[in-house]
């Protein structure tokens, strides 16, 4: 048979090779510019901030993983690929397959260097990016720590399956690959090359090909034994159980021996392809391949899978009884729940039964949660605040607004009393600059910053012609108030996203706007930045670096950019944190506080783990999302994990930016380990001062996840947890019509058993799709009891009301429904705030709801109106908490209660939990009355409506003046309406 004649080979133009080389000179040129320079703004964020170990550290390592996992998968998967070809037969059977292969031979022998190097590139950079993003598993490992604890199958620590485990599944994940991807190459080189002859007659492999694929089939199988060997271990993630995670009955008692067998069998089947190399018959290692595949099926499969049916499944409850109390165990540790304390809540109020004297004596001897009950709600709030103290356009405040606690003097005793307080920062706000202003030199460089913090005690509203409004007990620009501020100006926040340039030398005119000048509408103060944040862009270099960065012009040609200026960017205080340690997942809500009278951002760093042993893995974005999540707040990344702890407290200076890391769980493994990597980058907890130490919290992340697992783990007998006969599950938020979970909140309350009140963080609990209530969790945030969780228990033989179900009683009140169906008019809307749960003594658990009404339009904003209280199956309604508790307790109890604190009005808003409200009526009930009773009332109602259009209208305008006389006159035509009611109208039912 005749060989068919060369292909040519198509060969480019002098002209066209030119143009290539040049487009790919100019593409590597662009592309290493750019990559550059983001390197090099990188290193100069973490110059600023003092966080160049962190920088260098994970620089280094990843560029160390890019180069050993980049070399050794291009140069071995290459090397394999040229010893193929090296060893090529010389003379190849004539063939109809050699015939159509030799047209690849040609077109590739010519280039063969081009293609080799280009797979070895290729596969080297594919290799290095994968290897290059898992640098925290190699530093992990490089740096494990202990845990002191030992698992109870292997006896091992735990650090061997949290640091090591990881490392050696990635490590051999890698070799599978690049002996894989070697015979692939190998394989495909042999073949197109005539050492691997499938249809032609004879010998099927050349020597040379029979010696190397036998060897890189040697390797496979023995990495398989590896493999098998390391499944062993992973036994300890195994979810074979239907209702827990770790070892089941049958992974320890049919699966963990096999798999040792099965290590043994690879290793014979790795000998016996190496020893083909002498032997040069594929017999053996065949035989010993498929012994391994049956062993593999039989013992490693089927027989496990007969065990589970027949031996586990019939009484799984007893069989698997000690290993789901392996998974209980190590599930309360791994998410910090081995130390709650569990009170079975034997409450005065039985389900619907009220021992009303019981209670209103607990309720009299309260002197600490009822005076601090919270009405005001900082998730509906934003609006006010911004509608009062939002000042100018490009201020504004968060979506969501925060909660924290002060001690300060009280304004009648004198006393210091600690209060909780809702609170918010003025920050710069970008979008609210108008059209005019949004220029580059305004956006850059004149409206670089916010001023001010905001406080109101959130037990407390003005009274008078403002009713409903919080009272701000610090506020206005400069600021005024309770809490003593040095340092208000704001350049780092939640609201701020892009970057300013600031600073100008010594004696030049002042450009940054500060704040209003006093007395004008129009005037302004401006202010030169002379903190210590930001990073220094004085010298050309560093301009052209900015300009090429931000792709902005200005930076080389504005006066604006000078030699003092400094341009401050990464300025969420989240991003911030999460950037000098990129090993910490940073909870999704960062609140402000007042330190040493400089304002400054709180933060809280988890470490996590996707690897501890028999733990239950989860995924954290989803665990720790709520109805609010998105709203004010980051939701955390959907990664799987199964352990988590609060290590770590951050602090931003708002001023200045700079970031402080505190070593808050000092014991924690993980941190440990990542503190190794990263010397000097975390503070020990000694230097955390009192008065930081007093505004820490804790954090709702962490909450939300622990609740999560509270509604199965918390059940410790491993018969019942199977059976999941005391489930219970996370509510929806009642106030939101929603199927999102009901959000944690932050109260200042008295604890069953403590001796007075604590700033904790609360949730209830229901029965497993059920609305009745099972438990109500509290989380202390005291520095005496930080972290102590309480679980309150009720009884299971008695339904007690849940948020959905109080929430559904209120909406259906006969006192509630008509106001309800009067503030949702067309100038107005309802709006409920956080549905708070207290426990009062023993005497059972107090559902406590503010309602808000908040004007139409674009401007209006929420104020509160009335007060919801539900106890047992008594609902109370009024302008104030005391009003709303005489209706349950009858009269006298809600001021009896409210003034326990020893509060007093002062400058136009009320103490001690004596919250007032502009009173808004009921439409008048049907049946009973007088004629002329009926007409006043109508009347009213008319002068009620035509106020609250009033009042809509004035919100939407901005014109606070005109709101003030609309109050006034809603507050007028209320007191018509209620003497109307008075005197001939019936009083409408509690419940």
């Amino acid at each position: 048979m005749a060989m068919r004649p060369p292909v040519p080979v198509p060969t480019l133009s002098r002209r066209a090779k030119l143009l290539i080389g040049a487009t790919a000179v100019l593409l590597v040129l662009f592309t290493a510019i750019g990559t550059l320079t983001n390197v090099y703004v990188d290193y100069l964020w973490f110059d600023e901030t003092n966080y160049t170990e962190v920088f260098w550290t994970e620089l280094q390592t990843r560029v160390l993983l890019f180069a050993v996992a980049g070399i050794a998968t291009g140069g071995l998967v290459a090397a394999a690929v040229y010893l193929a070809y090296r060893h090529r037969p010389t003379f190849r059977p004539m063939s109809l397959e050699q015939q159509n292969l030799e047209r690849y031979r040609q077109s590739l022998e010519p280039r063969r260097g081009l293609v080799l190097t280009a797979v070895a590139v290729v596969l080297g950079l594919f290799a290095g990016f994968t290897a290059q993003g898992s640098w925290q598993t190699w530093l992990s490992f490089r740096n494990a720590t202990d845990f002191g604890k030992t698992d109870p199958q292997f006896g091992l620590d735990l650090s061997f399956f949290v640091f090591d485990y990881p490392f050696y599944r990635l490590a051999l994940g890698f070799g599978l690959a690049i002996v894989v991807l070697a015979l692939i190459g190998s394989l495909l080189t042999h073949y197109v090359f005539g050492g691997l002859r499938l249809q032609t007659p004879g010998q099927k492999l050349t020597s040379a090909a029979r010696v190397q694929l036998s060897v890189l089939l040697g390797l496979f199988v023995a990495l398989k034994a590896v493999a098998y060997w390391l499944d062993r271990y992973g036994l300890v993630y195994s979810d074979r159980g239907d209702v827990f995670t770790g070892a089941s009955y049958t992974d320890v008692n049919a699966l963990l021996v096999p798999k040792t067998i099965l290590v043994f069998v690879a290793a014979v089947c790795a000998l016996a392809f190496f020893a083909n190399i002498v032997v040069r018959n594929f017999l053996l290692p065949a035989a010993a391949l498929v012994l391994l595949l049956l062993s593999s099926l039989v013992i490693g499969v089927a027989y496990p899978a007969i065990v589970q049916q027949f031996v586990v499944k019939p009484s799984a409850n007893e069989k698997e009884a000690p290993y789901i109390e392996r998974a209980i165990a190590a599930t309360r540790d791994a998410y910090g729940l081995s130390d709650i304390t569990y009170v079975d809540y034997a409450q005065e109020s039985t389900g619907d039964e009220v021992d009303t004297a019981a209670a209103l004596a607990e309720l009299r001897n309260d002197t600490q949660t009822i005076p601090n009950a919270r009405l005001l709600d900082p998730n509906v709030l934003a609006d006010t605040f911004t509608a009062r103290q939002q000042i100018r356009n490009v201020y504004g405040f968060p979506a969501k607004l925060d909660i924290d606690r002060y001690t300060l003097p009280d304004a009648d005793s004198g006393e210091d009393r600690t209060r909780d307080y809702v609170v918010a920062v003025r920050e710069l706000n970008s979008t609210g600059l108008s059209e005019n202003q949004d220029t580059w030199i305004n956006r850059h460089t004149v409206y670089t910053h916010g001023n001010g913090f905001v406080a109101a005690p959130a037990n407390e509203v003005v009274a008078g012609a403002e009713g409903g409004e919080p009272n701000f007990t610090t506020r206005d620009l400069p600021p005024v108030g309770t809490i003593d501020i040095d340092q208000s100006r704001i350049y780092y926040g939640e609201l701020i996203k892009d970057y300013s340039v600031v600073g100008a030398p010594e004696g030049a005119a002042e450009r940054e706007f500060d704040q209003p000048e006093g007395g004008s509408s129009e005037g302004q103060i401006s202010n030169t930045y002379d903190g210590k944040g930001g990073v220094s862009v004085g010298s050309f270099f560093r301009q052209l670096t900015y300009a090429i960065y931000y792709r902005e012009r200005n930076f080389l040609l504005s006066n604006a950019v000078n030699d003092a200026s400094k341009v401050m960017y990464v300025r969420d205080p989240r991003d911030r944190v999460e950037k000098a340690a990129p090993f910490l997942q940073v909870d999704g809500d960062p609140y402000p506080a007042v330190i040493d009278g400089r304002v400054t951002w709180m933060l809280d760093g988890y470490t996590t783990s996707d690897s501890y042993p028999y733990a239950e893995q989860m995924e954290l974005g989803e665990a720790a999302a709520d109805a609010l999540t998105g709203t004010g707040t980051t939701a955390l990344p959907n990664e799987t994990f199964n352990y988590i702890r609060n290590s770590v407290k951050a602090t931003v200076d708002a001023y200045d930016g700079t970031v402080t890391l505190y070593a808050w769980d000092e014991e924690d493994p993980v941190l440990k380990t990542f503190m190794k990597a990263f010397p000097g980058t975390v503070k020990p907890k000694s230097d955390m001062s009192e008065e930081l130490i007093s505004h820490v919290r804790y954090p709702e992340d962490l909450f939300k996840v622990q609740r999560a697992v509270l509604t199965r783990y918390h059940v410790s007998n491993p018969v019942d947890f199977f059976n999941q006969s005391d489930r219970w599950q996370i509510p929806d938020d009642p106030t939101r019509n929603t199927h999102e979970d009901q959000p944690p909140y932050y109260i200042l309350a008295q604890r069953p058993g403590d001796d007075a009140a604590s700033f904790q963080l609360t949730s209830a609990l229901n029965a497993f799709e059920r609305d009745n209530l099972s438990s109500f969790v509290t989380a202390s945030s005291e520095p005496g009891s930080y972290g102590e969780i309480q679980v309150l228990r009720l009884p299971g033989n008695t339904p007690f009301r849940g948020p959905q179900q109080v929430q559904n009683s209120f909406l259906s009140n006969n006192q509630v429904r008509p106001d309800l169906t009067l503030f949702d008019s067309g100038s107005s809307d309802a709006v409920f705030g956080n549905l708070l749960t207290l426990p009062i003594g023993d005497a059972g658990l107090l559902y406590v709801e503010p309602l808000y009404v908040r004007g139409s339009g674009e401007s209006g904003f929420p104020l509160l109106q009335k007060v919801l209280v539900n106890f047992g199956d008594r609902i109370g309604y009024g302008n104030t908490l005391s009003e709303a508790l005489d209706e349950v307790f009858g009269a006298g109890a809600g001021e009896s209660a409210t003034d326990s604190g020893g509060g007093s009005t002062t400058g136009g808003g009320t103490d001690g939990g004596d919250t007032t409200a502009t009173p808004t009526p009921s439409t008048p009930p049907s049946g009973g009355g007088g004629t002329s009773s009926n007409a006043g009332m109508e009347q009213a109602v008319s002068d009620i409506n035509s106020a609250l259009d009033a009042l809509a209208a004035a919100q939407r305008s901005g014109d606070f003046a005109a709101q003030g006389r609309a109050l006034a006159e809603l507050q007028d035509a209320v007191d018509a309406y209620q003497g109307a009611q008075k005197s001939g109208a019936p009083a409408g039912p509690t419940g």
